[in-house]
Parts: C-alpha cells; structure tokens; sequence
C-alpha cells in the first residue's frame, strides 16, 4: 500500500510537470517571442504618448497569442512525440484544432454564447468589483495607481472622453483575448487533457490569481496596505474558477472573453474616473447602481439555469477535495495532489512572470 501511494504520488507530479516542460513552457516561450516584435518595433515608430500607441500594442499583442498557441502544439509535438502518445491516447482532433474549436461560434450558439457572457459580467464580476471598491475605498485608488503608470494605458488619463471610451474598447477586449486565451485555452483546456478536469481549473485560477498578487511588488504597492494585492489575489481566483468551469463545460472562449472585456471596461470607467477627479460615489450612481439593478433582473430571469450551474460547480468543487478512489490509494494522496497543483500554479506563474507575458 504504501508502495502504491509513492507510485501514486510519483504519478500525479509527472502528469504535471509533463505538461509544464512540454507544452506551458514553450508556450510562453512562443508568444514572449512574437510579443517582442510590437514592444521593439511600435516605440521606434510612434509616440509612446499617444493613445495610440496602447490600442496597437494591446490589438497586436492578441493577435500574436491566438496565433502562437496554436503554433505550440506541433512544435511540442516534433520535439515530444514518443512521450506524449503515451500520455494522450485518445483524441478526435489535433491539439491545435481543439483549441481553435473554443473560438467556434455558430448560428445555432452565439446567441447562447453571448448570453453566458452577459450573464457571467453581471452576476460574478461586477458584484465582486463593485462591494470591493464600496466597502475598501482605497482598493480603488490602488488599482488604479498601479496601473496608469503603464505606458500603454495613457488613455486612462486622457481627459477627452470619447477618445478614452474608443481606447477601453478596443484595449480590453484584446487584454481579455490574449488572458482568456492562454489562462482558459491553454491552462485549463488543454491542461484538462493531461490530468483531472478540476486540477486544471485550480491551476489556471491560481495561476491568473498569482498574476494580480504580483502588483504586491511595484514600487507604488508600498504606500498601501499589505493585503491589498491579496485581496487582488482572491477575486481573480475566484473568478478564475468560475471561468474555467464554464469554458470545460461549455467548451467555449468567448463568453469569458465577453465577460472579462465587460468588466475591464466599467473597471476602466472607475480609474479614468478617478483620474478625473470624480469620486466613487457618483460612479456607483450613475454606473454601478444602474447595472447591478440589471444584474438582479437577470438573476430572477435565469434564475433556474443559474441554480443548476452553480449546483454542478460547487459539485465539482466539493469533489476536488475528496479522494479519488479509482486514482488515488490514500487521503495522502489527495492532500499531495492539492499541494502539488498550488505548486504548479505558482511555478507556471513564476514562468510567465520572468518573460512578462
């Protein structure tokens, strides 16, 4: 038995690092590659000053990752042939057109899609932002003193607004492509293929958690309060789980993608509203107030779909933590496979922060 359990425990550790070495690190190898191209080349162009300047940096850098993750997988393939058949057995389609299948929208299902989206902004991220900037006033302030400095978000100081709107739209939904793609595509989806579903969302919810605590060391993170980047950490966690579930549910990237734009953009609206010297109660007016009224109205509305996916999710949640009896001989062991994916969560965090992806 106890044999059994190291044989297990050895198991669970080279499922992961497997995928790690194989496909997660050149991955973002990849795309730190074809991310260099915008960030040499757009300086020596234009002005960094410039609005701009952030809408083309933001657009290419989508663009470079929807083509780069797909490039992942038969590069990982050349290189690791022998090793994966051993590992992925079965599977209907090439790794690279399983994951473009997530961008798929159909006539029969964009409305659906579309829907998730909306339902999820409404109901998971604007709740979440919005009690956190009412009830920690100074969390707004933060955010947005750590995120202005960036050269490429000089919009959010422009004082013309349409200029600032055109800006935000375009920037966060390029933010929201390149995030979702490889958090959801590549870290949960794919990584979904190379162990248990639930291990893949935990990873890729801790790993986009960990990039949020990751502001906990810019310079300007000193002049506040030390959990400020924690509490960061947990809504994007926690968010990060909610999205995953749906993407290995649903098999679906844009209604995150929908979701996390929607977000970005009213978060936006709170920064350059800062910026302008405008306080958080007249934004929760005319702004939050108006949408979370929207929010409550979907929540009865959809309340029946909304009840059975949260049953299922926190199912799936419970499930995690207990033994896997055909997978695993111990409690041991399931204590090992929830240490082992912290771990990987934050070694895959670690990895992209080196390279700044």
């Amino acid at each position: 038995m106890v044999r059994l359990g190291r044989n297990r425990k050895k198991e669970i550790a080279k499922d992961r690092f497997r995928f790690f070495y194989q496909e997660v690190v050149w991955g973002f190898i990849i795309i730190f590659l074809f991310l260099l191209v915008p960030s040499i080349l757009l300086p020596s162009i234009m002005d960094t000053a410039s609005p701009l300047y952030g809408v083309i940096l933001y657009l290419s850098r989508a663009i470079l990752v929807i083509i780069g993750i797909p490039l992942l997988f038969p590069l990982s393939n050349l290189i690791f042939e022998p090793q994966k058949r051993k590992v992925i057995i079965e599977e209907d389609v090439s790794p690279a057109k399983g994951h473009l299948k997530l961008f798929k929208m159909t006539k029969k299902n964009y409305k659906y899609q579309i829907l998730y989206g909306i339902l999820i902004f409404f109901l998971v991220f604007l709740p979440i932002d919005f009690f956190t900037y009412l009830l920690i006033p100074g969390m707004l302030e933060y955010q947005s003193v750590s995120i202005i400095y960036n050269t490429a978000d000089v919009y959010l100081l422009s004082s013309n607004y349409l200029i600032f709107l055109i800006s935000a739209i375009v920037i966060q939904f390029s933010v929201a492509i390149a995030e979702e793609t490889i958090s959801r595509g590549l870290l949960t989806k794919r990584g979904s293929e190379h162990y248990s579903r639930m291990s893949a969302v935990m990873i890729s919810a801790l790993y986009w958690g960990f990039g949020h605590l990751a502001y906990f060391f810019d310079l300007e993170s000193r002049s506040y309060p030390i959990w400020y980047p924690f509490i960061w950490f947990l809504e994007a966690f926690i968010i990060g789980i909610v999205l995953s579930l749906l993407v290995l549910r649903r098999k679906w990237l844009f209604p995150v993608i929908i979701a996390h734009a929607l977000n970005n953009i009213i978060s936006a609206h709170a920064i350059w509203s800062f910026s302008q010297g405008i306080s958080f109660s007249i934004v929760g007016l005319y702004l939050y107030y108006p949408l979370l009224i929207i929010g409550c109205i979907l929540f009865v509305w959809f309340y029946t779909q909304i009840k059975e996916g949260l049953t299922i999710g926190v199912g799936m949640l419970k499930n995690y933590f207990k033994r896997e009896k055909k997978m695993e001989a111990t409690i041991g062991d399931t204590i090992f496979r929830v240490f082992f994916d912290i771990v990987m969560g934050f070694l895959i965090f670690i990895m992209g922060f080196i390279i700044m992806i």
